[in-house]
């Protein structure tokens, strides 16, 4: 299966949000975030690849982070604001010739996040995106949608559909 060759060819580990990760790059550079957390590197990028039947989870970062679709499988992106005020936008990710999908999309910090492959029959099982955090990720800055929290309970009573990604 190609997505097992993906994950031994460019060295991926399991991610606690689901799928597969390695950092690619980490900025030397420090910067100091305006919202009051402590320093960052000012950049971090790594691949993120999920298998067909894999999810990331709800979860959120305090920095702005970008998604770009390398290969494979489009990807269904889903964002919401901080609060759940408005229903979960879907993004596309996929080629830049594909009509109606993205090559990429800017999540903004603190937004909630999810995502998973677009399968079909003829898919590849797999899709590999990057994902672009600006200032750097640190997983202090990582927070994931409790199972017993109020957000949950909101996402389950207004977009049951999307309560298998929490």
């Amino acid at each position: 299966m190609r997505s097992r060759e993906l994950i031994d060819s460019l060295g991926l580990q399991p991610h606690p949000e689901g799928g597969w990760y390695r950092e690619v790059f980490r900025s030397s550079a420090r910067v100091a975030p305006a919202d009051g957390r402590p320093r960052r590197d000012a950049l971090t990028t790594i691949y993120f690849l999920l298998e067909a039947g894999q999810h990331s989870r709800w979860h959120r970062v305090s920095s702005d982070e970008v998604w770009v679709h390398v290969g494979g499988d489009a990807l269904a992106l889903y964002t919401c604001d901080a609060a759940l005020r408005t229903a979960p936008a879907h993004i596309k990710l996929g080629p830049v010739d594909m009509p109606g999908f993205h090559p990429q999309h800017v999540v903004p910090a603190g937004q909630w996040q999810a995502a998973r492959p677009i399968t079909k029959p003829d898919s590849l099982g797999y899709c590999l995106t990057t994902c672009t955090v600006g200032p750097g990720f640190d997983f202090d800055d990582f927070s994931f949608m409790a199972q017993d929290s109020d957000e949950a309970a909101a996402m389950r009573h207004h977009w049951p559909e999307l309560a298998d990604l929490i």
